[in-house]
């Protein structure tokens, strides 16, 4: 049967309004089950570490488990493809880092724009690199690091948990600013890059500060500088890298995303309890702990940082011609 034309157009409209109602319905009792929380790092990395914490805060604050589901592999593609092909209803979210911002230009061709596709939910924190080596390298400050490179061209094997996360990039910048030769090895995760760190099989990473800030303290690396402007609270005695290296710059930060057309109640209500957390002393301690500067706003706060990242490694993608294994 054909419907008339202003018959079908109410019809239409009718099933909107219904579609409305039904989604603030859902948002007003979200969350009413678990929500998968996927990290795209393997277990015990910077990102892992992170996304535990606040996923407890979340658990404990919004009566539903955040279950943290580790999807390592493709340079973190295959955890936002997850999140890009759920339904868009805040039951699966995506914990981001600059790793999604710079995979944007490293990878011509991917089944997600990263900026299109996801929606900013909130940011966490702001944390350094650091630059360690093995206690077994000569080398003690970042001057001697170079030096030492120069003298050793090819001899120096850089670690990171994959091509295109801020702990590649950290190193890359470091190479087209100082001019050194350092062969990039790619791991799958943080762990497995420090673990070959710690044995040395490799010989320096750029690696974060949650994954190597307990094996600074305890010797067993040797940080020669933070990446960040300014030197780092956790590690107040430990230079900057710009201090040796004018205008070197690198800071990784953390957040939470969801996949586009994820109702805005929903959004603000993780938002609103993501920022109760980073207010909160004891999480804003750990966090602390953990060498990170926490980043509490709005949805659109995080969001602006996310397209300005994206930018930035654009250039120094293009300009080292980075390309993906």
């Amino acid at each position: 049967m054909k419907l008339p034309r202003r018959k079908f157009l109410h019809l239409a409209g009718g099933a909107a309004a219904l579609s409305a109602v039904s989604l603030a319905a859902h948002a007003e009792g979200y969350p009413t089950r678990p929500v998968r929380l996927i990290v795209g790092f393997a277990p015990g990395g910077g990102n892992d570490i992170t996304a535990r914490l606040m996923g407890q805060w979340l658990s404990d604050h919004l009566g539903q488990p955040f279950v943290i589901e580790n999807r390592p592999g493709a340079a973190t593609n295959l955890a936002t493809e997850a999140v890009v092909n759920a339904a868009p209803d805040g039951y699966t979210v995506l914990f981001v880092s600059p790793t999604g911002a710079i995979n944007a230009t490293l990878y011509e061709k991917l089944n997600f724009n990263f900026i299109r596709d996801l929606v900013p939910i909130a940011g966490i924190m702001r944390i350094p690199d650091v630059m360690v080596v093995n206690p077994s390298l000569p080398a003690k400050t970042v001057p001697e690091f170079i030096a030492y490179a120069k003298a050793n061209p090819g001899k120096i094997n850089a670690s990171s948990p994959g091509v295109g996360t801020s702990v590649h990039l950290s190193a890359e910048l470091f190479k087209i600013m100082t001019g050194v030769d350092m062969v990039h090895v790619a791991y799958k995760g943080s762990a497995p890059s420090l673990t070959d760190l710690l044995g040395g099989q490799v010989q320096v990473s750029f690696a974060t500060m949650p994954s190597s800030i307990e094996f600074i303290k305890a010797g067993k690396l040797r940080a020669l500088a933070v990446t960040t402007a300014a030197r780092s609270a956790a590690l107040p005695d430990v230079p900057t890298v710009g201090e040796f290296v004018p205008g070197y710059e690198v800071s990784s930060w953390y957040g939470l995303s969801a996949r586009a057309r994820t109702p805005a109640e929903v959004i603000d209500k993780i938002n609103k309890e993501v920022n109760a957390g980073l207010a909160d002393p004891t999480m804003k301690a750990r966090l602390a702990d953990l060498g990170g500067v926490t980043i509490a706003g709005s949805p659109g706060d995080f969001g602006r940082l996310i397209a300005d990242e994206t930018e930035k490694w654009a250039k120094v993608i293009r300009a080292a011609n980075i390309k993906p294994e």
